[in-house]
């Protein structure tokens, strides 16, 4: 296990404080475990199912959709044509969304904690509009996946709302918005939770978790997520990680409240690849 980043603790922590757009397990919204998955099964989209119901038994919509941050960010995510090897389209109506999007993060408390940060370590622009166009490049800029390919992919794409590979894999997708919309529209069928080697079962106020999917037609077998955190949080955690490192992928181990998580961040070129938690312990445990 690598050593704990503590700065990066810290700041990550402080975010976490400042995240007022979180919403609260059992409050908000709450989730059904259900059952453990299995995960010696790869790939097979006829994987056992350790749960019959959804993951999330509700969510309140109406505090989403009156909080800026979410209510741009759920107007991103039908911008893109999942599957890769297609190539995007970005229409000037998707442009403006994504400017809307990233003025609504700017404005938070969260974002202000980052750019602050990344000014003290030369990694950001201080004009916010430059900042702005630097997260733009990083996040909304559409590269290829493959060599070759048309450019079939983004940062923002692949984190949050997720790809599909000839039918047959499932890329990213780490976001619990776009996974509580997609199961709404029985687009989403969660297999059950999934523990680190012989941990104990998460618990329903957790807000983070590795489950078991399908989606599309494919398995992802594990998937790890924040579940509740404003899209702000997300975003400052990635972009932070992304600017400090050079390697194509980076994993820090940083410890945010009562949760040890392994963050990772690959790069692509200039922009994000996919980013990440990965759940390592809870203190609770």
């Amino acid at each position: 296990r690598r050593a704990l980043n503590h700065e990066l603790s810290k700041l990550f922590s402080d975010m976490w404080d400042m995240d007022v757009n979180r919403l609260v397990p059992g409050k908000d919204y709450t989730i059904d475990l259900q059952g453990k998955a299995d995960v010696t099964q790869q790939g097979d989209s006829a994987v056992q199912d350790s749960a019959a119901r959804h993951l999330f038994h509700n969510v309140n919509e109406e505090r989403l959709k009156s909080i800026k941050t979410f209510a741009t960010f759920i107007s991103l995510l039908d911008n893109y044509e999942t599957s890769t090897g297609m190539a995007e389209v970005v229409t000037p109506e998707e442009i403006v969304e994504n400017n809307c999007f990233l003025d609504a993060i700017l404005a938070t408390e969260v974002m202000k904690l980052a750019h602050e940060y990344l000014l003290k370590k030369n990694l950001a622009k201080p004009n916010l509009a430059d900042f702005k166009y630097q997260l733009y490049d990083i996040w909304f800029q559409l590269y290829a996946r493959k060599e070759g390919d048309r450019p079939d992919s983004c940062g923002f794409e692949h984190v949050f709302v997720g790809e599909t590979r000839r039918g047959k894999q499932i890329l990213g997708l780490h976001n619990w918005v776009q996974f509580y919309l997609q199961e709404k529209r029985n687009q989403i069928d969660y297999k059950g939770y999934v523990t680190q080697k012989n941990k104990t079962r998460p618990h329903k106020d957790d807000q983070v978790l590795s489950i078991q999917f399908s989606w599309k037609g494919s398995v992802k077998p594990i998937g790890s997520t924040f579940i509740g955190v404003s899209p702000e949080f997300e975003f400052a955690l990635y972009t932070v990680i992304f600017l400090l490192a050079e390697e194509r992928v980076t994993r820090e181990t940083v410890k945010i409240k009562e949760y040890e998580l392994q963050m990772v961040v690959c790069r692509h070129g200039h922009h994000i690849g996919t980013a990440y938690p990965v759940l390592l312990s809870t203190s609770s445990e």
